[in-house]
């Protein structure tokens, strides 16, 4: 029954890590299940607390990049603080209206990258930046987020292993 699970587990962690690109909160779900495995199966924990410590550090650690790129790369790029401020609220509505677009995983990690540009333009403007330097900053804002989306993927997958070996053992 331990592998049943063991199994079962890896297999939805991989669907829930494919989920970070479409915008999905995939680490938490990882850590969840595991949580939820470890609870259901009979005998001794499947997981030790420094495995699952370890895991929602990375977590954090992914949640922190992905909307502290966007801000970031459209702060390097001369842009203000209103301007960041709107790259994460952007990349936010941009990841829910892009998962609309019929391109599969593409589409949400597009509009996330677009919302975060026109909300980074559309701060500066609002402060008073002239446009070809918002323009700059959008384009840092949309860089910044695609990082920060590819930094939280390789997180992830880092819980990924983690969990997976320690389910096994």
């Amino acid at each position: 029954m331990f592998y049943v699970f063991a199994t079962g587990l890896t297999l939805l962690n991989l669907v829930f890590l494919s989920s970070i690109i479409i915008g999905l909160p995939g680490t938490w779900l990882m850590i969840l299940a595991a949580l939820l495995v470890d609870w259901l199966q009979p005998g001794e924990p499947m997981f030790v607390p420094g495995v699952l410590y370890g895991s929602v550090a990375l977590a954090v650690l992914g949640e922190l990049a992905e909307f502290a790129f966007g801000a970031a790369g459209a702060r390097r790029a001369g842009g203000s603080k209103r301007g960041a401020s709107l790259a994460i609220v952007g990349g936010i509505i941009g990841a829910i209206v892009g998962t609309a677009i019929p391109v599969p995983i593409l589409g949400t990690l597009f509009g996330a990258c677009a919302g975060a540009f026109l909300g980074s333009v559309s701060g500066d403007v609002w402060a008073g930046h002239a446009m070809d330097r918002s323009v700059e900053a959008g384009r840092g804002a949309a860089t910044g987020r695609l990082w920060g989306t590819i930094i939280k993927l390789a997180l992830g997958s880092v819980i990924f292993v983690l969990l997976a070996v320690a389910s096994f053992t």
